[in-house]
């Protein structure tokens, strides 16, 4: 395989030490959740936008606020309700009596880190104003367009376990995001740990570390990190295969595929893989990187029917027999 690559010794230098500072930073204020440490960074790196499930308290807006903390960047948090309204997340127009003329509010959506925690309990319109700010990094309000930060993560959470009075997300609200991250509980040793942390106020400590131009510094060159065509077309080969799973996997299991990945999983996959290959410290992507990257870039992006639900069927066993199914380069 060529490495060569556009990347200088001294600038994998210089990432490994923004990164080793961010895991440092994390890892004093959040106890165990390594998937979402990984997760968050790689989100970060590539500059797109995350989706965590799991019950409330395993501190995801802990940890986003803390990547924000590190950054001296702006943190919203809205919480998702049946009765939010897209103005309450865009903005909207207020009458101003004193000049008696309209002036415009920017809604919280305007933020480097957004954290939109139990979007399932919003409205599939609020949802969806979200999807033009995911998608094209604007906002509209009465026909005028909002650029929003050039570093603009969105952080959503959904409880997997109370459903009632939920929406559930549309296959392509669930596509904008990068990825999609399940956390588990803490461990009873990881759990003494936060209590003694606590205690001694070692999570109250906030002072920024890094600067944005660190996070930019880090997206560019993971735009340079070398990818080669062969990875390109087993990347190519597995979402492939979550299209057409009876070509690739027993006829059983693929029975329960209703609708596989868009090519925004490719390209989630590329992306994800150069972050990935950076936080590694290689200016280059290997297949092994692909592989680990594979529940989180697809459990979201291959969705399953009714008989799957039934028969307790995980989509992460249908991810791995499409791997298991494709040769690797």
């Amino acid at each position: 395989m060529n490495k060569d690559s556009n990347i200088t010794q001294e600038e994998l230098n210089y990432s490994q030490r923004i990164i080793n500072s961010l895991n440092d930073y994390y890892e004093k204020r959040i106890v165990g959740q390594k998937n979402l440490q990984k997760s968050l960074l790689l989100t970060l790196i590539a500059n797109g936008h995350i989706l965590l499930e799991s019950v409330p308290g395993l501190a995801k807006t802990t940890a986003a606020k803390t990547l924000t903390n590190a950054l001296n960047a702006k943190f919203s948090r809205i919480q998702c309700t049946p009765d939010l309204l897209p103005s309450d997340i865009i903005g909207t127009q207020i009458f101003n009596y004193e000049n008696n003329s309209f002036e415009t509010k920017i809604g919280p959506i305007y933020a480097n880190f957004v954290l939109l925690d139990e979007i399932n309990r919003s409205s599939a319109k609020t949802q969806s104003a979200t999807l033009e700010a995911m998608q094209e990094r604007q906002i509209t309000i009465d026909g005028k367009i909002y650029k929003l930060p050039e570093i603009f993560i969105v952080m959503a959470t959904q409880n997997p376990i109370e459903q009632e009075g939920t929406y559930l997300l549309a296959e392509a609200q669930l596509d904008r995001f990068l990825i999609k991250e399940k956390l588990d509980y803490p461990t009873a040793a990881e759990e003494v740990e936060i209590l003694n942390r606590l205690e001694n106020k070692i999570m109250e400590q906030n002072e920024a570390i890094l600067k944005l131009e660190d996070i930019h510094f880090l997206q560019n060159l993971s735009q340079k990190i070398y990818i080669d065509e062969s990875i390109k077309k087993y990347i190519a080969q597995i979402i492939l295969a979550t299209r057409f799973p009876k070509n690739y996997i027993d006829k059983n299991l693929a029975d329960y595929v209703e609708l596989g990945s868009s090519p925004r999983g490719t390209i989630a996959f590329m992306e994800c893989a150069k972050a990935l290959a950076l936080l590694n410290n290689r200016s280059y992507v290997i297949p092994e990187d692909i592989k680990e990257l594979r529940y989180s870039i697809l459990r979201h992006r291959i969705s399953l029917n009714f008989s799957a639900m039934a028969d307790n069927v995980e989509v992460e066993t249908i991810i791995d027999a499409i791997f298991g199914a494709i040769a690797t380069p």
